[in-house]
């Protein structure tokens, strides 16, 4: 059966021996004689042969008599009579025969009369079968010739319009369902209708679909009640087609559309809207019968955003895209129109947006028309900013399976407008960086774009060349978005997770993708230079390795200062934004960066007590990888002048660093303390240096001999910087404080911790200004030099013996026995013999008595015995053997 519209007359029926559905037992004593003979006349047409115009006549009204008899009975339905499918077959056959020849005779229009008649009667048509008899029906009355004016033109018009009152009676009758319509029925008539109206290319078929369209709608508002309302799904397609053609230069055409439109909005509003709006929207839609088309367009503007489901919106859009690929200009026209009407505001929900996209990549080069490419720019654009998920995902997927993987034209309109190409990278930085956050998602967040296809995506944008400005702007929060999310791809095996996503090709690689993107985004910010410069050094390639990776984040950051990249300050700034946030997973990246960028003067310059202050936050974190960045960070201080006054916030988090467990952050602390040694000696800051001191001296007798050798070769280099314009009272007593000390040590086991005490005994001279001591510090033994201190300090003896006594404590046996002798020796002093501290030192040297080294016991032993001998002989002086021992 042809249900194509247009198509062409079918030929002769022939009818056979009727094939019964069921046996009839036909009760014929219930009928009358009429009716009676009618069911034989029934049986007679069925038996086959060739049948006249009148013998067709006969029979159609022979089952309209005997169907008009069924329904007056009780209990009785058709097929006892005869079968009702079978009627209905040969009905239809009669109406394929009838064709689209000229109408000259009743057949047609009896023919769905009686097709009426059997509807009103037991048993229901299946849905098939009436979709059958729809089929049939509608092609043999849409298909007439056009009716000319004739002398017999009064009789043909009135046949024509007879008829096509008898097709309305028949859709209206096939369309209930008890007592309403059923617009699952509707639907799928109107799906057999419409092909007329938009395949067609002859006015009168157009002419008289889009009046049937609009009759059928015209019949179902007159019910209040509707079945099946949920599953009519095809007001969108119905909004979409009869709003173009309402816009058609035929005026039977654009009357006909016009009124079906108004019919459709009659019933979205009688079964959609309010029950308080509904008078008042069906009385402007009265107003606006059968107005200008222009008024119908706005009302099919405000039906769209208000009136369909999502679903029905897209449909709608697909129509008017579809019009605009069509060859005919004034569809193109028309749908161009309406969608830059229903796009003048912000677009509502619209569903099933992968489809429209799709359709927009595949029959974009297909519309030539400037007014139409534009109105399809603007849809993908503004799908792109209400659905930018959908639309990217959609894009890439269909970009993977094309075959002209060089269709950029979809980016291209993405990045046509900055307003709307910052919205959409903004999304996609913010699909980026969520993965990467501390915070679990909300539900908002959930989307089907990951990281990876975030990029893929960035990457496609930054291939736009139009959009520098753009790329500029958003160069900050990309670049580091992208530089992290490689590092959880190289570092933290984040690759692996991100190939299996199922929206990911096989052939893509997340780490040299991310990377390209990343070179992308610094070439599209104008940085052509840098990107080769960061190659040169082999940076690119360095990002990629696992075991490398931040050396090429180092060596990027490098480059980016000797550039000069306007971008450093900026990406500084974020970087203390997220550092202070705390907002990220993980730092790492971005204290990489740190360091280098600070050696930038234009960095230093945005370096404020904030700044500062968040820096000093994050030394107590205890990570050891953390606290050597913020160390090298700390040391850049020193090289600019102006962040002299920012460095004291940072300085008693360096000295915590001192008493780190980890030796990869005491090497570098110890390194730090230099440079800042250095800077505070040419920047006069004693409190530093008095702090510094005091940090140190713990450290003095550590048992790791690189640690000691460590702190003894800042304090000497500190000794050698300090002049004695610098030398504050408070910084002087800290220095006098360690005097025995560096003494005693001449005697550590470590020979360079020797050697670096007597340099610093050498400056700590020309410092206090000790000129007569400089060359026994320089060239005398430990003895001697400590006899020379006490000779030179013997009104000091208390203050002598205080740092003598903490040397009894040492882990090293010689310095203990040092400490013993020159303690001894302190004691005899007249300034000390009679003090209160010569008792607390006497009993220091009986519990040295019992050291585990022999030496240092037995020494402390002989010491305590000469004490008491001299006591007993107070007018004597110190005990010549006592000055004469050696070690």
């Amino acid at each position: 059966m042809n249900r194509n519209p247009g198509g062409q007359r079918a030929g002769r029926v022939y009818f056979s021996k009727p094939r019964r559905c069921a046996p009839c037992l036909p009760n014929l004593a219930a009928l009358r004689q009429s009716e009676r003979e009618a069911y034989q006349c029934i049986l007679g047409f069925l038996r086959g042969g060739e049948m006249s115009e009148v013998d067709k006549m006969l029979f159609l009204r022979a089952v309209d008599t005997l169907a008009g008899a069924v329904r007056g009975q009780d209990n009785v339905s058709m097929s006892d009579y005869v079968c009702k499918t079978l009627l209905a077959r040969t009905i239809e056959a009669l109406m394929l025969e009838e064709g689209g020849g000229e109408l000259t005779s009743s057949v047609r229009q009896q023919a769905m009369l009686s097709i009426v008649a059997l509807s009103q009667v037991d048993p229901p048509f299946p849905l098939e079968q009436k979709l059958d008899l729809v089929t049939a029906a509608v092609a043999c009355v849409f298909s007439l010739p056009l009716i000319l004016p004739s002398q017999d033109g009064r009789d043909r018009a009135s046949l024509y319009l007879q008829t096509v009152q008898a097709l309305d009676d028949m859709l209206q009758a096939l369309v209930m369902e008890g007592l309403g319509p059923s617009m699952t029925m509707l639907q799928r008539m109107l799906e057999i209708i419409l092909p007329w109206l938009t395949l067609s290319d002859k006015e009168q078929e157009q002419t008289r679909a889009a009046y049937a369209v609009a009759h059928m709608l015209r019949f179902t508002c007159n019910f209040p009640e509707l079945l099946h309302l949920g599953e009519f799904s095809i007001s969108g397609r119905l909004m979409g087609t009869l709003g173009i053609f309402c816009m058609s230069r035929s005026p039977q055409v654009s009357a006909g559309a016009s009124e079906g439109l108004h019919y459709l909005f009659k019933v979205l509003v009688l079964h959609r809207s309010q029950k308080h709006k509904t008078e008042l929207i069906l009385k402007d839609l009265q107003k606006h019968f059968r107005g200008e088309w222009l008024v119908y367009i706005e009302d099919l503007t405000m039906f769209f955003r208000e009136f369909l489901t999502p679903e029905e919106r897209m449909d709608a859009i697909m129509v008017f895209m579809e019009a605009m690929t069509s060859a005919k200009e004034d569809h193109v026209r028309a749908a161009s129109k309406i969608l830059t009407m229903i796009l003048r505001s912000s677009m509502p929900e619209i569903g099933k947006v992968p489809e429209i996209v799709e359709f927009i990549y595949h029959n974009m080069n297909r519309i030539t028309e400037a007014t139409a490419q534009e109105t399809m720019r603007k849809v993908l654009q503004r799908l792109a900013q209400a659905y930018a998920d959908d639309v990217i995902l959609t894009l890439l997927k269909v970009q993977d399976q094309s075959y002209s993987k060089g269709n950029r034209k979809p980016w291209e309109i993405l990045a046509a407008i900055p307003q709307s190409y910052v919205m959409i990278m903004e999304h996609l930085l913010q699909r980026l960086t969520l993965p990467l956050k501390r915070r679990a998602p909300e539900a908002s967040d959930r989307t089907q774009i990951s990281p990876l296809i975030a990029t893929r995506a960035i990457h496609e944008l930054l291939l736009e060349p139009s959009r520098r400005t753009e790329v500029q702007v958003l160069f900050p929060p990309l670049f580091m978005a992208l530089l992290i999310q490689t590092s959880f791809l190289v570092v933290q095996g984040g690759a692996g997770a991100a190939q299996s996503d199922q929206n990911v090709t096989k052939w893509t690689d997340p780490v040299s993708s991310t990377v390209e993107a990343l070179k992308a985004l610094v070439w599209g910010a104008g940085y052509g230079e840098l990107v080769s410069a960061v190659q040169t050094l082999g940076g690119w390639g360095l990002l990629t390795s696992p075991e490398r990776h931040y050396e090429g984040v180092t060596v990027l950051a490098r480059a980016m200062v000797s550039k000069e990249c306007w971008h450093n300050r900026p990406v500084f700034s974020l970087i203390i934004q997220m550092l202070q946030e705390q907002d990220y997973k993980d730092h790492r990246t971005a204290l990489e960066l740190l360091p280098e960028l600070l050696r930038s003067r234009d960095v230093a310059a945005a370096v404020d007590e904030a700044a500062t202050r968040v820096l000093a936050s994050w030394f107590p974190r205890g990570e050891p990888a953390t606290v050597m960045l913020l160390l090298r960070a700390a040391e850049t201080f020193t090289l600019h002048g102006d962040l002299a006054p920012r460095l004291s916030l940072l300085q008693p988090q360096v000295l915590r660093c001192l008493h780190a467990e980890d030796p990869g952050v005491l090497r570098e602390a110890f390194r730090v303390l230099r440079a800042l040694v250095e800077h505070c000696a040419r920047r006069r800051a004693p409190s530093f240096l008095v702090q510094l001191v005091v940090s140190l001296r713990p450290l003095f007798e550590a048992e790791a001999e690189p640690r000691r050798l460590m702190a003894f070769e800042i304090y000497g280099a500190l000794l050698a910087k300090v002049k004695r314009p610098l030398l504050a009272p408070r910084l002087r007593q800290q220095l006098l404080s360690t005097l025995v000390l560096l003494v005693v040590h001449l005697a550590d086991r470590d020979a360079r911790v020797a050697q670096v005490c007597r340099l610093a005994l050498h400056s700590l001279a020309s410092l206090l200004g000790w000129w007569r001591l400089r060359p026994v510090f320089a060239n005398g033994d430990l003895w001697t030099i400590l006899r020379a201190l006490l000779e030179r300090e013997a009104g000091r003896g208390q203050w002598l013996l205080t740092q003598s006594l903490t040397l009894l404590q040492s882990p090293q046996a010689p310095i203990r026995q040092a400490a013993v002798w020159f303690t001894g020796q302190i004691i005899q002093s007249p300034a000390v013999a009679k003090a209160s501290d010569a008792g607390t030192a006497s009993e220091a040297l009986r519990s040295m008595s019992e050291d585990p080294d022999p030496a240092v016991s037995c020494l402390a032993t002989q010491t305590l015995h000469v004490l008491e001998a001299s006591r007993s002989q107070p007018a004597r002086t110190r005990t010549c053997w006592l000055c004469c021992w050696r070690r």
